[in-house]
């Protein structure tokens, strides 16, 4: 008999630590779809900057240094290993763009044209999508480390090696009160 209740005992334990171990396999891979979704993102945004330079190179001839800068981010951005380092590359290719769309402001034949236009919402677009996916990668980050902190699922996570995921960070410039001036 006293086999009988200690053989349950550990089925039930067995069915436990599996359905925890299950439930923060399925977690992580929601944390890697999020990411794999911001990848995406980042991609389409990456495949448009070429186009935007093009089409304002032969308007902004004496603004080379930023459209330099503007490249120079991009490949940072594209090449850019982790978390961490795609956020803080993502962030300044974000910076670059501003500064070139505050230079688009002074080129009024710039501002008018169709391709131009077309590109800057496309951009905007991208923005919200991104913006969105990051939301949903630290929505799914915070799920998964809040999993893998938690009683007794981090039992089972240390002793299946899992590890906490990092979050995609804002920019510190993103952080600072918006300045409106009338």
């Amino acid at each position: 008999m006293s086999a009988i209740v200690i053989l349950v005992i550990v089925v039930v334990l067995a069915i436990i630590v599996i359905g925890m171990y299950n439930g923060l396999v399925r977690l992580r891979n929601q944390v890697q779809n999020a990411w794999a979704q911001i990848d995406v993102q980042l991609k389409r945004r990456h495949d448009l900057i070429p186009n935007l330079v093009e089409t304002v190179k032969g308007y902004m001839k004496y603004e080379q240094e930023t459209l330099e800068k503007v490249i120079k981010a991009r490949g940072a951005a594209m090449t850019a290993q982790g978390v961490a380092a795609t956020a803080q590359a993502e962030n300044q290719l974000t910076s670059t763009l501003k500064s070139l769309f505050a230079l688009v402001e002074n080129y009024p034949d710039l501002k008018a044209n169709q391709n131009m236009l077309q590109l800057q919402e496309e951009l905007t677009t991208t923005e919200n999508r991104i913006a969105f996916a990051r939301q949903h990668f630290n929505d799914s980050v915070m799920t998964f480390n809040t999993a893998l902190q938690t009683f007794p699922r981090n039992i089972i996570a240390g002793m299946f090696g899992f590890k906490a995921s990092e979050f995609f960070a804002a920019a510190e410039a993103e952080r600072e009160p918006v300045k409106v001036q009338f």
